[in-house]
């Protein structure tokens, strides 16, 4: 399985999670935000999420 280094993620739920290591197994990720200006972490998540 491909994993990138460069994205770490601890969601396990998630499709792309690299299983045994808290990494993604996508190239590229969209972060997305919930608000029309992202003043707080809560503002953002993972817009690349699906759920395994």
């Amino acid at each position: 399985m491909h994993t990138n280094s460069s994205i770490g993620c601890n969601v396990t739920e998630c499709k792309y999670h690299a299983g045994s290591k808290n990494l993604c197994t996508l190239d590229h990720i969209d972060v997305v935000k919930h608000t029309q200006k992202a003043d707080t972490v809560e503002c953002t998540d993972c817009g690349s999420f699906v759920k395994s």
